[in-house]
């Protein structure tokens, strides 16, 4: 090589110039540079070599054909992502099983619970019984389908039977920040509503939730489609299409086809190294036609329920942390009620809010809450015909928890309400001891 030689050449001539000692010396470190140089030479041809290995397998991958389970750029992983069952870890699908179960006990008979509804909200009452419950053993699996789709499917399973509740696609390679769901979901509407019973931070859902759309919120068949813009600060815009069979907002049978709709914007912000604020509105909107509202009776009409939610998390450690949130329900009816016995029908019209507002602070595996809910908090008009409704106080209710979490699989929680709900006066006094156990790879939960 030119490069060896000119580097070589002044050390030949001071070879012939010099004293035979100094000669010596010079020759040895010849030599040692003349062994650097091989050895730089070799890992060269080695590193063409590979090269060239490599062109031709690239080579070889653009040649072969395409196939249906895979387009020719993923011909070189054909042999590792053999499909559902095959080796791969990106083709295997992630399963877990969380086991949520509890002891409960009321200062309300038993008999009493499931009819104790929300009057002037709903007739629909407390779905628990005293003693030990099962509330559902949750299978939950995830894989992606392919470069651009995920699947998701969430699976309950309670001592009533087996319930599919969520099963869902999710795109991964739309461009613009643009990704579209569909399937069955949990809405994107409110905050508590996007989360599974085992991620609560209490054991019952909200009063409001109760109150506004049931125990199980909005899990709908539809379609999403959310945007998330590229800007300094956290937003996600969304909008969806739903099939309205929510029992107490809408109901399967008011219109032929999707007849309820979601619209949502949900922004982030840091306040400092380690506080965090996420707040936004919500709207849900379509046609009603469904019994829970009064026992006896059928409301058919428009609802319309607005939300705003908001969310501060400080968390300077994994050990510290303190979480504050709260959600505003905003809801209005319009239409006509009709009395199934008298079989007589007047108008409806129903303008009715609330809230509620709940903290927790962990230290360590233990973490400590309060919460407290309000209904009627600044609307609650009830216009039946041309006479307002009384229903009695304003029903609101106040828990506390305490919880020791052993590990991020496990869970153990102590809760009491005292719910004045009920609008007689009487209070339901409410125990929980509740356990929550994960195993497999569940997917990480929504901040």
């Amino acid at each position: 090589m030119w490069t060896s030689a000119l580097l070589v050449l002044p050390l030949v001539l001071a070879v012939s110039f010099c004293p035979p000692a100094y000669a010596e010396d010079i020759e040895t470190r010849l030599n040692a540079l003349e062994a650097t140089l091989n050895a730089q030479q070799r890992t060269i041809n080695e590193q063409q070599r590979l090269i060239g290995e490599l062109k031709e397998e690239l080579a070889a991958v653009k040649a072969a054909p395409a196939t249906a389970e895979a387009p020719p750029v993923q011909a070189a992983t054909a042999e590792v992502a053999a499909g559902l069952f095959g080796g791969s870890a990106l083709t295997n699908p992630y399963i877990s099983v969380i086991l949520d179960a509890n002891l409960f006990t009321s200062s309300v008979k038993e008999g009493s619970l499931s009819g104790r509804g929300i009057p002037g909200y709903t007739s629909l009452g407390i779905d628990r019984r005293k003693g030990f419950n099962l509330s559902a053993a949750e299978v939950f699996l995830y894989a992606p389908v392919d470069p651009y789709f995920n699947l998701y499917v969430q699976i309950p399973v309670t001592e009533a039977g087996v319930e599919l509740e969520e099963a869902y696609f999710v795109t991964s390679s739309l461009p613009a920040g643009l990704q579209v769901k569909g399937g069955k979901f949990k809405s994107g509407f409110g905050r508590v509503n996007g989360q599974h019973p085992h991620a609560w931070d209490f054991a019952d859902v909200p009063l409001i939730y109760r109150a506004f759309l049931g125990d199980e919120g909005i899990t709908e068949k539809g379609a999403q489609v959310t945007y998330l813009p590229s800007l300094p600060v956290y937003l996600q815009l969304g909008a969806e299409a739903l099939q309205g069979e929510n029992g107490l907002l809408f109901g399967a049978d008011a219109k032929s086809g999707p007849h309820a709709f979601a619209a949502f914007a949900k922004a982030s912000v840091d306040t400092s190294d380690f506080g965090t604020v996420l707040f936004g509105p919500s709207v849900l909107f379509g046609s009603a036609r469904n019994g829970s509202l009064l026992a006896g009776s059928a409301f058919d009409g428009d609802s319309r329920l607005f939300c705003f939610e908001s969310l501060y998390k400080w968390k300077p450690s994994r050990q510290r942390g303190l979480t504050v949130q709260c959600e505003y329900f905003y809801g209005h009816q319009k239409g006509g009620l009709t009395d199934d016995v008298l079989l007589t029908s007047a108008p409806l019209e129903r303008i009715q809010d609330g809230f509620y507002l709940q903290a927790l602070y962990q230290l360590g595996r233990w973490r400590a809450g309060a919460r407290y809910d309000r209904l009627d908090l600044f609307a609650h008009s009830l216009t039946l015909g041309s006479e307002k409704e009384g229903f009695g106080p304003a029903p609101w209710r106040a828990t506390g928890a305490v919880e020791f979490n052993p590990t991020e699989f496990s869970r153990l929680r102590f809760q009491y309400n005292h719910d004045m709900s009920g609008r007689d006066g009487r209070a339901n006094d409410e125990w929980f001891l509740q356990v929550i156990f994960g195993i497999g790879a569940h997917a990480a939960h929504a901040f």
